[in-house]
């Protein structure tokens, strides 16, 4: 017989274990992890996403930082925020918030994403790796 597994108790479960995980790391003086988001317009279902993310990085004690570009950014500016948080050492993950605007590639805006700091898996390489069944970044 299967298990039943209620996702809004795992949820709590994963998120008391991660907070545990931020103190300690804190506590022993290390820096918060911090996950940038960046948004391109205003879409309202990714403005409501990233504002849970917000409160769910708070919760656990997790930096988070929202880059929200205009609806008329162009490619090359995406991609130049992109790698500024590529380069940013104090930024471990980055989440392009999709769908982007339709005048805008998404394909290579996460091709532009440091595969390390990948948080959705997207990257042609983390999906590669997780697709083979090697170790690599997991969403």
């Amino acid at each position: 017989m299967g298990e039943i597994i209620y996702g809004s108790t795992l949820a709590i479960e994963l998120k008391q274990q991660m907070a545990r995980q931020i103190q300690a790391w804190t506590s022993s003086g290390q820096r918060a992890p911090h996950l940038a988001v960046i948004l391109v317009g205003n879409h309202p279902a990714s403005l409501s996403y990233i504002k849970g993310k917000t409160k769910a990085c708070t919760e656990i004690g997790m930096q988070s930082t929202l880059y929200h570009l205009p609806e008329d950014t162009t490619q090359e500016q995406l991609h130049t925020q992109i790698r500024a948080c590529n380069a940013n050492t104090e930024i471990d993950g980055i989440l392009v918030q999709l769908p982007l605007p339709a005048h805008l590639d998404e394909q290579l805006a996460i091709q532009t994403i440091d595969p390390s700091k990948d948080v959705d898996g997207l990257h042609p390489i983390n999906v590669g790796l997780l697709h083979s069944g090697l170790p690599g970044f997991v969403p």
